[in-house]
């Protein structure tokens, strides 16, 4: 799960000593003479080892250019390697797909690649770009699709003219679309065995609503809906040079690049933006909500709400307090939960911040089965105990420096870099956003990240799912409140009108 720009992997003590070394100035701060070594002599405790502050962050930034009409273009020089990546980002995924076809764009994706164009099938472009180790695939999204491709340094005149082909002529030939269906049909099938699948899927329904865009999902009657002339259509709504955005990074000189990229893209068409869609969101209603699953001897819980988006002035406090409540190993909810306790398997959560419209608010754990009702009452704890009497000091400062000490490695490459750079004109972002970061984690007080929890935190509205064998469960879910069961039966046929 991720909640913001870091991954939630934690580094232990002494890994953010060298860290903030490495990253640090040549003159140590001010420490306490008690605690310094003497001068000449090894330092007797890690305590007494000074800690520089950290460098600024300044990443190398990409190149942007804009073509007339209207594309976007990213270039990252990086010489590491004899490589050329690029990726096209083209408005339009999973959210924007008919309510009655959906799966729409996951087949698109799928297809665009495999189905080939037409000079070639999908099959002679696997042979090309195999002799050249290269590849060139295309891939869904929830507001987008994407085309990317990578090749040696010297393959890149060669691989260019193939995704300029698939952009500009895709056949998405029959026998093609036949197979992806029934790969999408065959996932379908299957979708209902894993626990923790299910217990994503249906979190997401119950936080968005079942008929909302975020939370669709394809069904055997969505799927057999969809025929090639949709893909066609699809892909002629989506083209359009002002609907994309252009990055590559690898070993190149960026004029030679920007000028060869121009002959290839300029004569792309423009055509009308994409329509943006427009979402209500709502609070997921309140109460237990259970997955009735008798093969398994665990229990998977999710306690949800509503999030925020990253552009919120509170995004900063957000992710402290999601540090220290529910992030790794020091954080509050393993520390007391899994670590104290021992009640689960796993543990985390937190308020998660997507681009352009609410994330979820999450908070979950795995644990056996017996010990279901201890879990949700100990969450519910955890929860109470930070709404009522907040956070401390010190605990906002190890949060604090656990974001900036590994907030770097989601950045250790141009590359990455560029990625968030696209994502940032994608959703319309300022170009400085990710070198904010550093700066607003740094201005969190204790008294933000209290304020933010009680703001958004809302302990008696949290929906709570149950996934597991309820004939094994400490305690009947009825003892939290009311009980609604899911059918999560796979429906052969459309709900007929009104139900």
């Amino acid at each position: 799960m991720r909640f913001g720009h870091r991954s939630l992997s934690l580094l232990f003590p002494l890994s953010f000593l060298l860290l903030a070394a490495s990253f640090g100035q040549s003159e140590p701060p001010t420490t306490n003479k008690a605690q310094s070594a003497s001068p000449g002599s090894a330092p007797q405790s890690w305590k007494q080892i000074p800690i520089p502050p950290l460098h600024s962050f300044h990443p190398q930034e990409p190149k942007r250019i804009e073509l007339a009409n209207g594309l976007v273009i990213f270039l990252q020089e990086d010489h590491e390697l004899p490589l050329i990546n690029g990726r096209i980002r083209i408005r339009g995924g999973q959210r924007d797909e008919p309510a009655g076809k959906a799966g729409l764009n996951g087949i698109y994706a799928e297809v665009w690649r495999t189905g080939g164009t037409r000079s070639k099938t999908g099959d002679e472009l696997d042979d090309f770009l195999e002799i050249r180790a290269a590849s060139v695939e295309a891939s869904p999204g929830i507001d987008s699709s994407s085309l990317g491709w990578s090749s040696l340094k010297e393959d890149f005149d060669r691989v260019l003219p193939v995704v300029m082909d698939l952009l500009q002529n895709p056949e998405f030939r029959q026998d093609k679309v036949d197979l992806a269906k029934q790969q999408l049909l065959s996932i379908i099938l299957r979708r209902n065995d894993d626990a923790g699948e299910i217990a994503q899927r249906e979190a997401v329904r119950i936080a968005y609503g079942r008929d909302n865009p975020y939370a669709r999902i394809p069904e055997y009657y969505t799927v057999a809906a969809i025929t090639r002339d949709d893909l066609l259509q699809w892909h002629k709504r989506q083209f359009a040079a002002n609907n994309m955005i252009l990055g590559v990074a690898g070993d190149f000189d960026s004029a030679v690049m920007e000028k060869k990229l121009r002959e290839a893209f300029a004569k792309l068409p423009k055509g009308q933006p994409f329509p943006k869609i427009n979402v209500a969101f709502h609070e997921p209603v309140p109460g237990i909500y259970l997955v009735q699953k008798e093969d398994v001897n665990q229990s998977t819980v999710e306690m949800l709400g509503l999030g925020i988006e990253r552009r919120n002035p509170d995004y900063y406090a957000v992710e402290v307090l999601n540090e220290l409540f529910g992030s790794g190993f020091n954080s509050r909810l393993f520390s007391n939960i899994r670590t104290r306790l021992g009640l689960a398997y796993s543990v985390g959560g937190g308020i998660g911040a997507a681009f352009d419209h609410p994330s979820l608010q999450r908070f979950s754990a795995s644990t056996k089965s017996g010990s279901t009702a201890a879990v949700i009452q100990a969450l519910r704890t955890q929860i109470d105990d930070l709404i009522k009497n907040g956070v401390k000091e010190d605990e906002v400062q190890k949060a604090k420096d656990s974001i900036l000490n590994s907030f770097i490695f989601s950045f250790d490459s141009k590359e990455k870099v560029l990625a968030e750079r696209m994502a940032y004109e994608f959703y319309g972002y300022p170009a400085d956003f990710l070198e904010r970061y550093r700066s607003g984690i740094e201005k969190v007080t204790p008294a933000d990240v209290d304020r933010v929890a009680r703001q958004y935190i809302h302990p008696q509205q949290l929906a709570t799912l149950v996934v597991g064998n309820s004939k094994d469960f400490d305690r009947d879910l009825a003892t939290f409140g009311k009980v609604t069961t899911i059918d999560i039966t796979i429906p052969q046929k459309p709900p007929k009108s009104g139900d």
